[in-house]
């Protein structure tokens, strides 16, 4: 990876970007489109690129760069990118607080003087400091849900861990976990790990998921589970782990339509390791730290359209906001957050949104929060339960389009034109996900 370790910190920033992964890298990039002069990311490991530096397998970049790359690949496109725009990278570095001093934007968004904010940072080669920036974005990225999460009873034994910590393990340091995999959950970090082990001489005994539908991608399940013959086991969970200084077995039983797990046909399976794939949490200690408020449906910051969240000059993007099953809606989402960080240090961020976007009919959750009818918008959601076969997503009454099928794991996206939005006198539109049959029943 291509790097620059920063040790001269200016004393303010027009933007400051916490996180450098694939949304603070895209934030920063688009701050400095839209004239912010000064930019810096600031991330506590020692390289940039997140997360992507541990995928070393392709599947990135299909929407960003119309290829299939590597997660490195997609990280260094995108920090050479931001080493280009003369965008400062201050990696090993903590952001421990960040307070709001001086006005708020004017609510219109035109000629309003923006406040700043002081951000504490500590790190080993510029000690313990205090920078202003006029503008933050967040891109803290997510984490792992783990064993306590979910309160799998039984022993503690070594070789309980995280898909995520696995792959670092293997893809980074060079260490295998254990020699005989179960991986609990289907989401797509554990069906990667899957492939990944077989590849190093692991026997995968099999995923389990306690849902009746998998919670990853459909071409991981193919790519992943199905080309190398590992058993996927859906409305299934484990129930115990079993073992002393090590994990020698697991219980496992199927659930019944509560998800609660049948005991009279539980079985049990040898193993030395339990590979958790149960999913993502968003990152947001920092957010709350600051105050921003909170969707309980995404575990992230409310964020108006332009991603700015209630705090005037704070914006959030990516998976800190809400899970995204691709890199490239990350980036996308970053892009924009960023540009609207650099037109709030300029003076040009577009004025403040008129209509509220909620879930509706089988919608499990909606970002971003509101939208402004004057101006062009990309809505992203999630469906609560899997509809196989045509689908009609709907916004309000003013908008539907059919997809082919619609399933928790996969983001649908939608564009909204300014022309839909116009005539429209509500201060709220819901987002609907029904079955094309039952959509012309009505």
């Amino acid at each position: 990876m291509i790097s620059r370790h920063l040790r001269h910190l200016q004393p303010h920033y027009d933007v400051l970007v916490v996180g450098s992964g694939p949304a603070g890298l895209a934030a920063a990039i688009g701050a400095r489109e839209t004239g912010a002069q000064r930019v810096l990311i600031v991330d506590r490991e020692r390289e940039a690129g997140g997360i992507l530096l541990q995928c070393i397998h392709s599947g990135f970049g299909l929407h960003a760069f119309k290829e299939e790359i590597t997660g490195p690949e997609y990280a260094e496109r995108y920090l050479e990118r931001a080493l280009e725009a003369d965008v400062d990278v201050l990696e090993d570095a903590f952001v421990m607080d960040v307070k709001a001093e001086g006005p708020p934007r004017d609510p219109t968004g035109n000629g309003g003087r923006p406040g700043r904010q002081r951000v504490k940072l500590m790190s080993p080669t510029v000690g313990v400091r205090v920078v202003e920036a006029t503008s933050v974005v967040l891109a803290m990225g997510a984490r792992e849900r783990t064993r306590g999460a979910i309160h799998i009873p039984g022993d503690r034994p070594a070789g309980v861990l995280t898909a995520g910590l696995a792959q670092k393990m293997v893809n980074l340091h060079g260490y295998l976990p254990g020699r005989r995999i179960v991986i609990l959950g289907s989401g797509d970090i554990g069906l990667i790990m899957a492939r990944r082990l077989t590849l190093e001489g692991c026997e995968v005994a099999g995923v389990f998921e306690i849902m009746p539908y998998v919670n990853g991608l459909g071409r991981n399940v193919v790519q992943c589970l199905q080309d190398f013959d590992i058993p996927l086991h859906l409305s299934t969970t484990v129930v115990d782990i079993h073992g002393h200084d090590r994990v020698e077995r697991v219980t496992v039983a199927p659930v019944d339509d509560r998800l609660e797990p049948v005991m009279d046909k539980a079985w049990d399976i040898a193993c030395d390791t339990v590979l958790l794939s149960i999913g993502l949490i968003p990152e947001n200690e920092l957010s709350r730290r600051l105050g921003v408020r909170m969707d309980p449906l995404t575990n992230g910051p409310i964020v108006a359209s332009t991603f700015e969240t209630s705090l005037p000059g704070v914006f959030a993007a990516g998976n800190v906001v809400h899970i995204n099953d691709l890199a490239d809606w990350v980036s996308e989402q970053a892009l924009l957050a960023g540009r609207s960080a650099g037109q709030f240090v300029t003076g040009g961020l577009p004025p403040d949104d008129n209509i509220r976007i909620l879930p509706g009919d089988n919608v499990a959750q909606v970002v971003p929060h509101s939208v402004a009818s004057e101006r062009i918008h990309t809505v992203y959601f999630r469906v609560r339960k899997p509809i196989y076969g045509d689908t009609y997503v709907k916004l309000g009454d003013l908008h539907r389009r059919k997809v082919r099928a619609a399933v928790p794991a996969e983001m649908i996206t939608m564009k909204v034109a300014p022309r839909l939005l116009r005539d429209f006198h509500g201060d709220a539109l819901h987002v609907h996900a029904a079955p094309v049959e039952q959509e012309q029943a009505r």
